[in-house]
């Protein structure tokens, strides 16, 4: 009898400890969007009411995002030697991905490691590909067969120096590379400038500059009576971070969703980008 109820007051106790991710409830007069117990911003955070997630490919990079796993909830935003991140209310959640020993993933950079990992995870390695901010054309097919890249002031030039290697320690060293010699700038002018109005998973905010800076567009809902749009956002920032879902602390009713559509700018925590910065791969 004692086990039994013991067992109940653990259940009882998880959910408690999780609040309904299908459901907006309201605390401190506040809607909650968030199952703490999510694994995924699919799972974590629900949809405002009256919206619903748009339809993705399975395959897709938008789907990849949606599904990409986060670290529990209570994981705070590291910084690349493992300091904290000043300002941690603008976190609403961390992705789980590593964030390197390097000040190196940084705003772009984390963008660009998102776009490889889900092309190398679904083996299209000849469209991974990116540009350097002087224009040279990193490829990652002709890093895998054992050519390197030497640099040379503002010159770049490929050289056999390596067997080849298709694993995936070796694709991380490919983007290191990537993350030295590109940045806001490369990839603003490597991206296609796109209409609000058309936003999608996997889409850009990029403001090329030093300092420049960019984040992604890790899903978006609709509300199905006005059409218009929200999206969820993140970023990397500098020094090197953990990457992270971006509270809305401007609407914080609406958090982790920004309301995109009818709008001139969107204003994040650390950044205020124009609508003519969204841009797509």
């Amino acid at each position: 009898m004692k086990a039994l109820k013991w067992n109940w007051l653990i259940m009882l106790i998880l959910l408690v400890g999780c609040t309904s991710n299908g459901t907006n409830l309201r605390l401190n007069g506040q809607l909650n969007h968030k199952d703490s117990c999510g694994k995924t911003a699919f799972s974590r955070f629900s949809v405002p009411e009256g919206y619903n997630r748009i339809a993705l490919p399975e395959k897709s990079f938008g789907y990849y995002l949606r599904n990409i796993s986060l670290k529990p909830d209570t994981a705070k935003v590291h910084l690349f030697d493992g300091r904290l991140k000043s300002g941690q209310s603008s976190v609403a959640a961390v992705l789980d991905l590593d964030v390197g020993k390097k000040d190196l993933q940084q705003c772009a950079d984390a963008i660009l490691r998102l776009r490889a990992e889900y092309l190398w995870k679904q083996g299209l390695f000849s469209k991974i590909n990116f540009q350097f901010t002087n224009g040279f054309q990193a490829n990652y097919l002709k890093w895998a067969n054992g050519f390197r890249i030497r640099v040379n002031g503002n010159q770049c030039n490929w050289y056999k120096g390596a067997q080849p290697d298709k694993s995936y320690a070796e694709f991380r060293k490919y983007l290191e590379m990537v993350y030295m010699y590109a940045g806001t700038i490369s990839l603003s002018n490597e991206l296609k400038k796109i209409s609000m109005d058309s936003i999608f998973p996997g889409d850009v905010f990029v403001q090329g500059g030093s300092p420049g800076h960019a984040i992604i567009v890790l899903d978006i809902a609709i509300d199905s009576a006005t059409g218009k749009r929200m999206a969820m956002l993140a970023q990397s920032y500098s020094p090197a971070q953990d990457i992270h879902i971006l509270n809305n602390l401007a609407e914080p009713n609406q958090s982790p969703w920004f309301l995109i559509s009818g709008k001139e700018r969107i204003v994040t925590p650390e950044w205020t980008f124009n609508k003519s910065d969204l841009k797509r791969f």
